[in-house]
């Protein structure tokens, strides 16, 4: 892992933090993020390993990619302003999953670069998996974190604006 690739990291995690602070849900907040999505895909994937059980790995980490975008994107605190919007908050558990996926890649890098290298491969060996099928593998995980993630929040954030909307047209009717 390169000196970019930890910076990266650390702007991931900057992003983060900078969404602890409530924002508004919008067209915009779904599409600057995805550009990166797929500047950071477009930088990193290339070609998709076949061989052996390189694409049950990817498969597999993109799962947990999935499950932690859910996750992250379902413990996002979200509200209706007086205006209408929706808007967003990381709480400590979404900011928690958040980290989590970061650290849980950067950590395995670190170890194969520091001792845990003959684990992996030894383990790669025995279950027929490529070199180049990790660091797909990891980049996929967090690219399917952090589209779930979005999507779910856009998709709650529509909802609850939707039935607030509807709501407020209902009470002056029934009044």
């Amino acid at each position: 892992m390169t000196t970019t690739d930890y910076l990266i990291n650390a702007v991931f995690v900057f992003v983060v933090l900078r969404q602890a602070r409530e924002r508004k849900v919008d067209t915009r907040s779904f599409l600057a993020p995805m550009a990166v999505v797929v500047y950071v895909g477009h930088m990193y994937v290339h070609a998709v390993p076949t061989a052996g059980n390189d694409l049950v790995l990817v498969g597999l980490l993109v799962c947990v990619g999935l499950a932690l975008g859910l996750l992250g994107g379902f413990a996002t605190h979200i509200r209706v302003s007086a205006d209408g919007d929706a808007l967003a908050r990381v709480g400590w558990i979404a900011g928690a999953l958040l980290i989590a996926g970061i650290t849980s890649r950067l950590v395995f890098v670190y170890a194969v670069h520091h001792g845990a290298y003959h684990a992996v491969s030894t383990f790669s060996i025995s279950n027929h998996i490529g070199g180049a099928a990790w660091p797909v593998a990891l980049v996929a995980m967090a690219l399917s974190e952090v589209s779930v993630r979005l999507v779910t929040v856009q998709l709650r954030a529509r909802r609850r604006a939707g039935s607030q909307v509807s709501a407020t047209i209902a009470i002056p009717a029934a009044a």
